[in-house]
């Protein structure tokens, strides 16, 4: 079972009041979904946003969200830039690539010598 893991891609401090404790003290944070395997490393186009209160510490939720707060979140969402997705391999699949070959090549070998006897 893949782990997931979510990376920052972009941060950024915004100046809008909190509407649980009304401080100008707020943080919005960018992630990208990325994913860890045995066999695998992806990288994900899944891509989720976190407003966060410095004072209080608490989640602005999208539904407590005032009409700025809205805006400037679609303004910094329009300038994320996320990694390309990819999927890459860890050394582990290519060993076992490389047995499963050894292990065809060795029983063709023997099914051939048995065959022309």
């Amino acid at each position: 079972m893949p782990t997931e893991k979510l990376i920052v891609i972009k941060e950024a401090e915004l100046t809008n009041n909190c509407p649980e404790c009304f401080n100008q003290d707020l943080k919005l944070t960018f992630y990208q979904k990325h994913r860890y395997g045995k066999l695998f490393y992806k990288t994900t186009s899944e891509v989720t946003g976190q407003v966060l209160c410095n004072k209080c510490g608490s989640d602005i939720y999208p539904s407590k969200w005032t009409d700025d707060i809205e805006r400037i979140f679609e303004y910094y969402q329009k300038m994320v830039v996320p990694e390309k997705t990819s999927l890459k391999f860890t050394t582990l699949f290519y060993v076992l690539i490389l047995l499963l070959l050894a292990l065809a090549a060795v029983g063709a070998y023997l099914f051939l010598g048995f065959v022309t006897k």
